[in-house]
């Protein structure tokens, strides 16, 4: 058979595939191409039978949820002006459709509010993407939430995930660490958060998004652009080992602690089993076994890192004891007394959980129970670890109070299975006081226990005998393009400021840009907070991304008087200090605006035209009421399109 003939029948071969394929995913549903997996795993029915972490005359259910695909979860931004007006339109246009909806004569049911959300800003549904498919009205409710989603109006989230922010308390001023963060649906609703108030373009606080897996940032960037925000910075460590940052302060170089800290980390993910189906072959107890010291090493990390005062949750979407109560216990013998697992059950009224557990086994993959580590044979001491097991003092172990962890079991309320607990820090670490650490500030070394500059002698601090800093830290995978912060006297801002009439307030110190040399051609914001962070760490960290942009070099805008254009990105945090180039429009306007393909001007209402004539060539803000705008019938529309509106 000829070379052409062979490659014809490769290609026939691999459509007949797809298309075989494509009728499995139909049939499967949201399981879209797993239907030849047994959702089967002998093992783990074993394993969580013997553990009892479900209650009494529940096994069966739990199991029966698990081979259950997982409903389809929404969230509505928060933070965004018109968040109760999308929720107005999901409610009282797509969601009555389709209560009264039946498809192939089964009647659809229609999309629920998590009771545990606030606000009724987070919905689920068991819609399948091959129900969607059947009829028009659920087709166009799908588009909808495709078009709001990518303008991070809503955004897809696993109910469970949703849990850990809303427990973080987030308020506009905090610092916070996201310490495994990506692909992003717990960061993206951390900065939502942060900006509560919109009226306030630059809060306070700010989110420091990590993940140790480069490609992954570049996920987490996606997400955070969605939102917009002058507040989020991106970084790529491995988290065990994310390096303390430092910040000016009243003039003063100090050590940033973080006021939340999400710690959200790697695990084994049984409990995704309902939309990760791969996990019921794969499963074994090992996985737990391995990740257990990681986990450790992580959280130690993050309660290092947080103020006094502040609460760090640790979250995993494990239903295993080893990766869950016994993580925490092991912190909390470590801090002797320093961190508290706090109450958060008044948090989230509506939620079904079932208390953590304060008695458990180890298990090997070959099926060897253990129940104390004293059993464990010393071969293996690699793989079983003291910390996996439950502390032997019943006084120490009460006081850990471990039945204030949260374990969110499946069949409860139609979720995934998930682990979350929330740890106050009341003291620093005692190995923080017991042994503290020199720094390196400006080339010269301080103690810590001292606050004095000190010299490194024999390799001993002269003050405190702690061995010196380390050496600059270097930095792995694609380098990044720099961040350079613009001067107050920066060339470029002479045109900018008289073009746009900014006002005096405009901080022009949090411009920067990603180049030292030649035209700057993107112009970002950050806030001042960050700002002070990327000046002090330039060197102890890397960062992937930070900022909003707000300007985009434009050549041709340089015979109207200025060289860039507005980028709609970052019209949310420029509106406040822009006093020109502004039109104000009705709704008429806006609906020409929203329905015409090219709408010139001209279209516009005689009052907007007119202020248009008065204006030269360049950039304007159109800038509507918002009482007007609920006037507008066509909500879907209306979603779309911002308060202040670039052209």
């Amino acid at each position: 058979m000829g070379r052409k003939n062979r490659n014809r029948q490769r290609a026939q071969q691999n459509r007949d595939g797809r298309a075989e394929g494509k009728r499995s995913r139909d049939d499967a549903g949201w399981g879209a191409g797993y239907s030849e997996i047994i959702k089967e795993n002998k093992l783990f029915e074993h394993y969580y039978t013997e553990l009892k972490i479900v209650p009494e005359g529940e096994f069966e259910e739990f199991m029966e949820a698990m081979r259950e695909p997982l409903p389809a979860t929404i969230r509505i931004t928060g933070y965004k002006s018109h968040a109760k007006e999308i929720l107005h339109t999901l409610k009282e246009k797509y969601f009555k459709e389709v209560q009264d909806l039946e498809v192939d004569g089964q009647k659809i049911e229609a999309p629920q509010p998590l009771s545990w959300y606030p606000d009724e800003l987070a919905w689920h549904t068991n819609l399948s993407r091959k129900i969607l498919r059947k009829s028009p009205l659920l087709e166009k409710f799908h588009q909808f939430l495709v078009s709001e989603t990518e303008s991070g109006n809503i955004s897809r989230q696993e109910a469970v995930s949703m849990i850990p922010p809303l427990l973080l308390k987030i308020e506009p001023q905090h610092k916070i660490l996201d310490m495994c963060a990506a692909p992003g649906s717990k960061t993206a609703q951390l900065i939502e958060m942060l900006h509560s108030d919109m009226d306030v373009p630059f809060p306070e606080g700010f989110v420091i998004a990590n993940d140790v897996d480069n490609k992954r940032c570049y996920l987490l960037v996606h997400q955070a652009k969605r939102l917009n925000s002058p507040c989020i910075m991106v970084v790529n460590h491995d988290a065990s080992s994310i390096p303390r940052l430092h910040f000016d302060q009243d003039g003063k170089k100090d050590v940033l602690f973080y006021d939340r800290i999400l710690c959200d980390v790697p695990c084994s993910g049984d409990g995704t089993m309902r939309k990760n189906i791969d996990v019921w072959k794969k499963w074994t107890t090992s996985n737990s076994l391995q990740l257990h010291g990681l986990q450790i090493r992580i959280a130690v990390r993050g309660v290092e890192q947080l103020a006094v005062g502040g609460r760090m949750v640790y979250s995993t979407c494990s239903l295993n004891p080893i990766e869950d109560e016994a993580v925490i216990a092991a912190l909390l013998e470590k801090s002797e007394g320093a961190l508290e697992l706090a109450d958060a059950s008044p948090d989230l009224p509506g939620l079904k959980y079932m208390p953590g557990i304060a008695s458990w086994k180890v298990m090997t993959k070959e099926g060897q129970w253990y129940s104390d580590w004293s059993e464990v044979p010393t071969s293996r001491h690699t793989q079983i670890r003291p910390t996996m097991f439950p502390p032997t003092d019943p006084e120490k172990l009460a006081n850990m109070k471990l039945e204030r962890c949260m374990r969110i079991l499946p069949h409860h309320q139609n979720t995934g299975g998930f682990f979350v607990a929330v740890l106050v820090k009341k003291a620093p670490m005692p190995w923080n006081r017991r042994y503290p650490k020199c720094a390196l500030l400006d080339g010269v070394f301080y103690c810590s226990f001292s606050s004095v500059t000190v010299l490194h002698i024999d390799m001993k601090c002269s003050v405190c005998s702690s061995p010196p800093p380390p050496k600059k830290m270097k930095l792995f995978g694609f380098k990044e393009d720099p961040f350079v912060f613009l001067t107050e006297d920066d060339p470029i801002f002479p045109s900018i400021q008289a073009f746009y009439d900014l006002s005096p307030g405009f901080p022009k110190l949090n411009v920067l840009t990603r180049t030292h040399e030649g035209k700057k051609r993107q112009l970002y914001m950050v806030s001042k907070e960050l700002r002070n962070v990327l000046l002090n760490n330039s060197e102890r960290m890397k960062v992937i991304n930070t900022g909003v942009k707000v300007w985009s070099r434009n050549t041709d805008g340089e015979q109207f008087g200025c060289a860039f254009r507005l980028a709609q990105e970052g019209i949310y945090t420029l509106c406040p200090y822009i006093r020109a180039r502004i039109i104000n429009i009705c709704v008429e306007d806006v609906k020409v605006l929203l329905t015409q393909e090219n709408p010139f001007l001209r279209k516009l209402g005689d009052d907007a035209h007119n202020q248009a004539k008065k204006l030269g060539m360049g950039d304007l803000v159109l800038r509507s009421r918002p009482e007007e705008l609920f006037k507008i019938k066509n909500k879907q529309a209306l979603s779309r399109f911002k308060k202040c509106k670039r052209i």
